[in-house]
């Protein structure tokens, strides 16, 4: 059987874009102000566009998207024509084989196991600037639940492990956001390179080779914006 790097969400593509809310709009168009005018940002998990990786093209600021579901990518492409996508996991993506000013991703990181959120914020502090922003959402509390689109199993490891995390990755805790619906968003600052990290010349991510050739490949793990359901005491 082909592995369903979507996570369930090409299967569910047309009811997620059907049933997504403007939850977390008001806290990414703040997130987006507050960074510098024309800063580039990768919205990794970015879905159909809507309504996070639009606000940020309203804002200014020079967007890329990453999310591996085929049908919200194009999607996406469709909406915003002159955001750049990449379809792909982001867990396996080169994320342009390029360096940003800050990454946005939203529903994603509790969609992976422990050890997968570990290092996918290991890989998102790489690909920061020094001093580059990081805004994700998690709940506050340690929970488990299952996604009510995919029927899949999500993994709050709580607040303070998430600090733990993104220190271990180079980044600094500079606050909390909440949305409209009680969602919590993590904000944090690149202050130095993941440890072991290193850059081939040009600043391009050992290890991450190019993907100019696999852009429309498919897919990776999708959102889920509903707070937890049925939180356990599970890490």
């Amino acid at each position: 059987m082909t592995e369903d790097l979507s996570r369930g969400y090409e299967a569910a593509a047309e009811r997620f874009m059907a049933a997504r809310s403007a939850s977390g709009r008001a806290v990414v168009r703040g997130w987006a102000a507050s960074l510098p005018p024309g800063a580039s940002v990768v919205d990794v998990g970015s879905g159909h566009g809507e309504p996070l990786t639009s606000a940020l093209v309203e804002a200014g600021l020079r967007v890329w998207a990453i999310d591996a579901s085929p049908t919200l990518c194009a999607a996406l492409r469709r909406r915003l024509p002159g955001v750049v996508v990449a379809c792909e996991p982001a867990e396996r993506s080169a994320f342009f084989d390029r360096r940003f000013d800050a990454a946005l991703a939203v529903g994603l990181i509790f969609l992976l196991p422990r050890e997968g959120q570990r290092a996918l914020i290991r890989r998102l502090s790489g690909v920061l600037v020094p001093g580059g922003r990081l805004l994700f959402s998690a709940p506050r509390q340690i929970g488990v639940w299952e996604d009510v689109l995919t029927g899949r199993t999500c993994r709050s490891l709580g607040a303070a492990a998430y600090g733990r995390l993104l220190a271990e990755a180079g980044l600094r805790v500079i606050g909390e956001r909440e949305d409209e619906g009680g969602s919590c968003y993590h904000e944090a600052q690149r202050v130095r390179g993941p440890a072991g990290s290193r850059t081939r010349p040009g600043g391009r991510l050992a290890g991450v080779e190019p993907t100019h050739a696999r852009r429309e490949a498919g897919p990776r793990g999708r959102r889920d914006d509903a707070p937890p359901r049925r939180p356990s005491s599970g890490g």
